[in-house]
């Protein structure tokens, strides 16, 4: 098909996730053709720089000739294995292992989805079981943050605090809800360890409002992705776990994101030596090269639910659970991750991606930047001072994308003026280089747009603590 009848098929026929389906339709799709390394390069041959690593998960770079083989040979040796019926495929059991081996000593048992999503949603499904079949049915009440994102299955977007995923969806559901987001830079909170005990005391209030006996778990990411790249102060995770074991209820790590090297460690838990109950992965679990997602599970709720089945089947389970291609995958993914110096290469130019945020505060349209390993985040304002943000009419984050797009460079324009870089952990030193010179010029551009500069010192308070 040429590129335009693409353009007209897509608009008539293919939905796209998290998007304004008219606006869509208006602007028209485009087409990536295909990638290697950190570039990709759409069906008009423009080859770009990407900076978001997909979305949050070609942690490898593409074409990864490895990876390729890898799954070239599960599929020719075994396609397709069932999880069911007591049956079971080798990569699937080696991952699981690998994982265990490689996660918080709280987790020892694995249950593979196809991604971040149904994990989330599996883990609801697990936690409520366990509640249940160890007599107390009543903990039934979930709480995570503001501006938190655990997907967008029926259940995951409700503990999700983004309006988009409840906006005509009926959600949030009665039993979720939300405490304040450790945001330092739309706080007043004195310095770090007040944030962290502000959040603390609001899990706590929470709970109590609320009945620490109905109170099932408290799900949070130990950086908040899809909400802004939200860092909070190192510490934070800790108390937050302690106050959930003080609380008697059960502490969900979501590391969808955080995971398989994107801040600095394997998992962002091991930062602060936390011991989650339970844990959701995906994205870097196969770097986006087949659909696969996990929930790590502490033995205690492992074993809550086993012996109490009664010789029952635990009624949960999906057709591609535990995919030997994807697994097959996952398998070699890891192998590059520490054999083949993919942790310590993102460990060791960190620092030069942070240089690079930070070195950006000097803009005028920047007013913070935050980061931890190869995950980060600028925040425009129109008023340093106030911290003022834009208003939605100037479509400043179309105007950046639009830019950057120019400019050759991918990264995430999230709709209230946060900027979210991911690079893959196999960026080059003149691959950063690269970035921030293209990523300069795009704010350069912004700010010569008459609009832009108009809209520049307004007043806006900041968040009290």
């Amino acid at each position: 098909m040429s590129i335009s009848s693409l353009v007209e098929a897509d608009r008539k026929h293919l939905i796209h996730p998290v998007v304004n389906y008219r606006a869509h339709e208006a602007r028209g799709v485009t087409i990536l053709d295909s990638a290697r390394g950190s570039f990709v390069r759409d069906a008009e041959g423009n080859e770009l720089l990407d900076a978001f690593s997909g979305l949050w998960c070609v942690n490898v770079g593409y074409g990864q000739q490895s990876v390729i083989d890898a799954a070239t040979e599960q599929m020719k040796k075994l396609p397709y294995a069932t999880g069911y019926f007591h049956f079971g495929s080798e990569p699937a059991i080696e991952l699981a292992a690998q994982l265990v081996e490689r996660s918080p000593a709280s987790l020892q048992h694995v249950y593979f989805t196809l991604g971040g999503s149904d994990a989330v949603d599996s883990a609801v499904r697990f936690i409520t079981h366990y509640f249940n079949a160890t007599g107390r049915p009543q903990k039934k009440q979930f709480i995570s943050l503001e501006r938190g994102y655990h997907g967008s299955s029926s259940v995951g977007s409700g503990l999700t605090a983004l309006p988009a995923f409840h906006r005509h969806f009926d959600l949030p559901l009665p039993n979720q809800h939300y405490i304040a987001s450790p945001y330092a830079y739309r706080s007043d909170c004195a310095d770090d360890a007040a944030l962290i005990a502000a959040s603390v005391s609001a899990l706590q209030a929470k709970v109590a409002e609320l009945g620490a006996d109905n109170v099932a778990a408290f799900f949070c990411e130990p950086i908040q992705g899809s909400g802004g790249v939200i860092v909070p102060p190192a510490g934070w995770l800790k108390a937050m776990r302690e106050a959930c074991r003080r609380l008697g209820i059960l502490f969900v790590v979501d590391e969808v994101i955080t995971g398989f090297g994107r801040t600095g460690p394997l998992f962002a838990c091991e930062a602060e030596n936390v011991d989650p109950d339970l844990m959701t992965v995906a994205k870097g679990l196969t770097a986006g090269y087949a659909p696969m997602g996990a929930v790590l599970m502490s033995d205690e709720i492992y074993r809550g639910i086993a012996d109490a089945s009664g010789g029952a089947a635990v009624g949960h389970g999906y057709t591609y659970s535990a995919h030997p291609v994807s697994a097959a995958i996952g398998l070699e993914v890891m192998r590059l991750y520490h054999e083949g110096g993919l942790l310590a290469n993102g460990q060791a130019l960190a620092p030069r991606f942070a240089q690079g945020l930070d070195a950006l505060l000097e803009h005028p349209l920047v007013g913070d930047s935050r980061h931890r390993g190869l995950l980060g985040a600028l925040e425009l304002v129109s008023d340093k001072d106030s911290k003022a943000g834009f208003d939605a009419a100037l479509k400043l984050p179309d105007r950046i994308a639009a830019a950057a797009y120019r400019n050759r460079l991918i990264f995430r324009a999230f709709g209230d003026n946060i900027l979210g870089f991911a690079p893959a952990l196999s960026y080059t030193a003149g691959e950063f280089d690269m970035l921030f010179e293209r990523l300069r010029r795009t704010l350069d551009e912004v700010l010569a747009e008459p609009e832009v500069r108009a809209a520049l010192n307004s007043k806006k308070r900041a968040v009290a603590c």
